[in-house]
């Protein structure tokens, strides 16, 4: 644990499950200190700081030790769980990130926009209520599910095959990972085998699209990706692609039920889709926190950090600072970058294919859903790590 500086800082209890890291309580914890301590470590509240220590060369990515800590040392899920480049660090980190960057680039990614435009559209039309419909299981998780397979070429139809064995590896994020630990290895292997599949056939018959990209990765200084690293990267992505933006989605109808007039604004003028991505992941991201891990000590801001600590840094807290975001949720507004994809070395491959999907499914429901609301029965995720809802109906007046 680290040293504390004079001046008790506030305590938070994020182990009690009542906790919210978009409380007041944490809010007014960030106007008496830049930091907080909890059971596991401490807490980063403020901007300036967060941006400072995501790329301090002391810190490296905290997430990594999760199975461990579960209990969870080897077999396929932990072997999964390490090759993860979010859980890479050095030379090692780099290397995969300058072989899979291309697959990632904006001419390959923006080619799909008309596609994510046509899916939004049908997704819409496809409500089975006039004026209501549950949005996570109507909206969010179809379109989520049928992006990642647009992006990797498999039918379509198929969509929910994604969308549910990345759920159940997403309760590897949480505290009964051992006892889940079977059903995530199975769905895991099940996800192997789709890759697997594709990796054979786009070296048999190549196109100009993702896989066949990330396949023929290869750099003179890097090698070329092993099968074992083109398999788990691309496993990574269809479980992390369905889960970020089907969360975010739905935080983004949450946020937009509180300003209607932004939401009319959008409506609008559709070409602030990405501005609107951008404003609320800064207020309401899905990835609360990123974590870090003090890999040797040093001293921050009067603070002696040791070796070991766990650093969490709030992302939702960072992005309202008052000292740097004035005013309130405005999607035309200047902003300095938010930490929704995380920063520093470890910041999020996959953004640009999440900026682009939400860019265009957010105005076109803009155009679509008038006067939303959301109605009673709505539940959701805890207000800690990853967040979302899990159900979340929502009223609305058709637009003609």
């Amino acid at each position: 644990m680290p040293t504390l500086a004079p001046g008790s800082p506030p305590v938070l209890d994020v182990a009690d499950p009542s906790f919210s890291i978009t409380s007041e309580e944490v809010h007014a914890a960030r106007e008496r200190s830049w930091y907080a301590t909890t059971p596991y470590g401490i807490a980063v509240l403020r901007y300036d700081e967060m941006s400072r220590l995501l790329k301090h060369p002391k810190l490296r990515q905290g997430s990594v030790a999760w199975p461990a800590h579960n209990g969870v040392t080897e077999g396929p899920f932990a072997q999964w769980w390490a090759s993860w480049i979010l859980n890479k660090e050095g030379a090692e980190h780099h290397r995969l990130r300058r072989l899979m960057n291309p697959a990632f680039s904006p001419k390959l990614i923006g080619g799909l926009v008309p596609r994510f435009q046509a899916l939004a559209a049908e997704l819409v039309d496809g409500f089975a209520r006039p004026g209501e419909c549950e949005f996570v299981s109507e909206f969010a998780e179809p379109y989520a599910a049928r992006v990642i397979a647009i992006m990797l070429g498999l039918p379509e139809e198929e969509w929910p095959v994604i969308a549910r064995e990345s759920a159940t590896i997403g309760l590897a994020m949480g505290v009964t990972l051992r006892e889940d630990l079977p059903r995530i290895e199975a769905a895991l292997a099940r996800l192997h085998d789709y890759c697997d599949a594709l990796i054979a056939d786009r070296r048999a018959n190549p196109r100009e699209d993702f896989v066949t990209a990330l396949v023929k990765a290869s750099r003179a200084e890097d090698g070329r990706l092993s099968d074992a690293e083109l398999r788990d990267s691309m496993v990574l992505l269809i479980f992390g692609g369905f889960d970020t933006t089907r969360n975010q989605l739905g935080l983004a109808m949450q946020t937009f039920s509180r300003h209607l007039d932004q939401w009319d604004l959008l409506a609008e003028r559709p070409e602030l889709g990405g501005k609107a991505v951008e404003e609320v992941m800064r207020v309401n991201p899905t990835v609360r926190w990123v974590t870090r891990e003090v890999l040797e000590d040093f001293t921050f801001e009067g603070l002696d950090m040791t070796a070991g600590t766990t650093v969490h840094l709030y992302s939702e807290s960072a992005g309202t600072d008052p000292r740097v975001f004035p005013g309130t949720f405005d999607i035309t507004a200047e902003r300095k970058p938010h930490f929704g994809f995380g920063g520093g070395a470890h910041h999020c491959l996959g953004h640009f294919v999440a900026r682009s999907d939400m860019s265009e499914a957010l105005p076109l429901l803009a155009r679509r859903m008038r006067d939303i609301r959301i109605l009673p029965g709505a539940t959701w995720m805890p207000d800690s790590g990853n967040t979302g809802p899990v159900r979340l109906p929502i009223g609305f007046t058709r637009a003609s």
